[in-house]
């Protein structure tokens, strides 16, 4: 039985009646059968490469991608500043800069690995669920 929700949603359809048409160059209007649009019907385009060209596919936005330390590095760079403004500020007049940027290079010593086996963890987990997708849930 459909939900409440599937039943709003095919009420819904079946208000908002509707006609596709087709306008020539005349302008005059042709009503359109189904067959007409499965035969309009552009066939799928081929895997996207990405600008390097090295024959990967572009991953959907939010789709995890592989680990890659180059990526981690990256992240690090931009979590240094953060993190070297928040040592300072939580360490008051009784830390020096030389002090707070040694702290921060700690940090990032503990950051970049964890950050690296965190993206392979999602990244394992996103393979598994697609592994179990294509053999239908088993």
């Amino acid at each position: 039985m459909a939900t409440q929700k599937q039943r709003r949603k095919r009420a819904k359809e079946k208000r908002h009646a509707y006609d596709l048409v087709e306008i020539d160059a005349e302008g005059n209007e042709t009503l359109l059968t189904a067959s007409e649009l499965k035969a309009e019907a552009p066939a799928k385009a081929p895997a996207q490469k990405d600008g390097r060209g090295n024959g990967r596919a572009k991953s959907p936005r939010g789709a995890p991608q592989p680990p890659t330390w180059r990526r981690v590095l990256k992240r690090a760079a931009i979590f240094a500043p953060i993190f070297l403004a928040t040592v300072m500020l939580l360490g008051g007049d009784g830390i020096t800069f030389t002090g707070a940027v040694v702290q921060t290079f700690f940090l990032l010593a503990i950051f970049v690995p964890f950050s690296y086996f965190m993206d392979r963890l999602v990244w394992r987990s996103h393979e598994k669920r697609l592994a179990k997708a294509k053999t239908g849930g088993r």
